[in-house]
C-alpha cells in the first residue's frame, strides 16, 4: 500500500441532496505563497509597502515630467519673491501654478524640485545599496564557505572598514575623488561626477552589515545535506557558492536591502547638509532640506516638505523590512 501524497489528499463532505460524498482537494502552498499570506495580514506593512511603491513610481516619473513640460525645477520666478526673498503672499507663494509654494530668493516651484528630488536621491539609494549588498553577500559567502585563514582576513578587513570614519573620508577625500572621476575616468562634471562619487562611498563602506549576517547563516547552511551532496557530486567552490548557498540567502538578502534604502536616503541628506552631496541646482532631497533651513522660520512649508517627505520614506522602508523580516520567518513570533 502506497501512502498518497500530501497534495492529492481529498477532503470529503457529504452533498446537500444525500448522493453521497464530495470530494474537496487539498493543496498544498509554498513557503513563497505562506510568507505572502503572512504580509498581507500586516496592515502596517502593507501601507509602508503602498508608499514605497509610490515613492518608486514618483522617482521614475520624475525626469519623465519634466521632459514634458509638466514639472519646471529649474525656472525662477522673480515676480512671486518679495523684498525680504521670501514669497509674496500669506501661504508662501502657494497657489495652483505651485501647489508647494516656490522656493525663497529664487522662486523656483518647491513641488517640482521636491519631485525631481525624489528621482536623484533614489538612484543614489538604490545604487549605493546594491553595491553594498552585492560586495557584502560575496565576501560573506566566502568566508562563510571556506572558513580558517580567509575567513581570518575577511574578519579584520571587516573589522578595519568599520573602524574607518567615512564621513571624514568624504569630507577631507572628495575633491580627489572627484578629481579622479572627472580626468582620469573621464565621468562628466557636476551631478553625474557628485553623485557617483558619494554612491561609490556609500556602497564600498556600508556592506560590513550584510557581510557579517550572511557568513553567519553560511556557516549553519554549509552543513546541511543538500552541500554534501553537491561536494559528492564533484561540484565547484563557486557552483556551490551561487548555485547552492545563495538561493537559500534571499530572504535575509531581501530584508537588508530594505534597510539598506533608508540609511542611504538619510546619508545623502546628512551629506549634503555637510556640501559634499549633488550640488544645486540639480535637487536632491539632500540639498533642497539643506537650502531650507536658511529659511526655516520665515518659510516654515519649505523647510517641512522635504523633511517631512524623508521622514516618510525612512519610516515607511523600515516598517517594510520588519514585514518581510517576520513574513519570511516562519519560526519569528508574530
Amino acid at each position: 500500500m502506497t501512502a498518497t501524497p500530501v497534495n492529492e489528499l481529498a477532503e470529503q463532505t457529504p452533498e446537500p441532496n444525500g448522493e453521497g460524498p464530495r470530494t474537496k482537494a487539498i493543496t498544498s502552498n509554498s513557503p513563497t505563497k505562506l510568507a505572502m499570506t503572512r504580509f498581507r495580514k500586516d496592515r502596517k506593512s502593507m501601507v509602508a509597502a503602498a508608499i514605497v511603491v509610490f515613492y518608486f513610481i514618483a522617482g521614475i516619473s520624475g525626469p519623465i515630467l519634466v521632459a514634458l513640460g509638466v514639472l519646471d525645477p529649474y525656472s525662477t520666478n522673480q515676480d512671486l519673491i518679495g523684498p525680504d526673498n521670501l514669497p509674496v503672499g500669506d501661504w508662501w507663494g502657494i497657489s495652483w501654478s505651485h501647489p508647494l509654494g516656490v522656493e525663497p530668493g529664487i522662486g523656483r516651484d518647491v513641488l517640482s524640485r521636491i519631485w525631481l528630488g525624489i528621482t536623484f536621491s533614489l538612484v543614489v539609494s538604490i545604487s549605493a545599496s546594491i553595491i553594498a549588498v552585492v560586495i557584502g553577500v560575496v565576501l560573506g559567502i566566502v568566508s562563510g564557505f571556506s572558513g580558517g585563514w580567509v575567513d581570518s582576513i575577511v574578519g579584520r578587513f571587516t573589522d578595519l572598514i568599520l573602524a574607518f570614519p567615512q564621513t571624514l573620508l568624504l569630507l577631507a577625500g572628495s575633491s580627489i575623488g572627484l578629481a579622479v572621476l572627472t580626468e582620469t575616468l573621464h565621468v562628466p562634471d557636476g551631478a553625474i561626477s557628485q553623485g557617483l562619487f558619494v554612491i561609490l562611498v556609500l556602497g564600498f563602506f556600508g556592506w560590513t552589515g550584510t557581510c557579517r549576517l550572511i557568513r553567519g547563516q553560511v556557516l549553519s547552511l554549509r552543513e546541511r545535506e543538500f552541500v554534501d551532496a553537491a561536494r559528492l557530486f564533484g561540484a565547484s567552490k563557486r557552483r556551490i557558492w551561487f548555485k547552492e548557498l545563495l538561493p537559500n540567502l534571499w530572504a535575509p538578502v531581501l530584508v537588508t536591502f530594505t534597510l539598506y534604502m533608508p540609511a542611504f536616503i538619510s546619508a545623502e541628506a546628512a551629506l549634503a547638509y555637510l556640501g559634499v552631496s549633488v550640488r544645486p541646482p540639480t535637487p536632491t532631497l539632500g540639498n533642497i532640506l539643506h537650502d531650507a533651513i536658511t529659511y526655516a522660520t520665515g518659510d516654515f512649508l519649505y523647510f517641512f516638505a522635504p523633511a517631512f517627505l524623508i521622514a516618510i520614506i525612512v519610516v515607511s522602508f523600515n516598517l517594510l523590512g520588519d514585514g518581510l523580516r517576520d513574513a519570511l520567518d516562519p519560526k519569528g513570533d508574530r
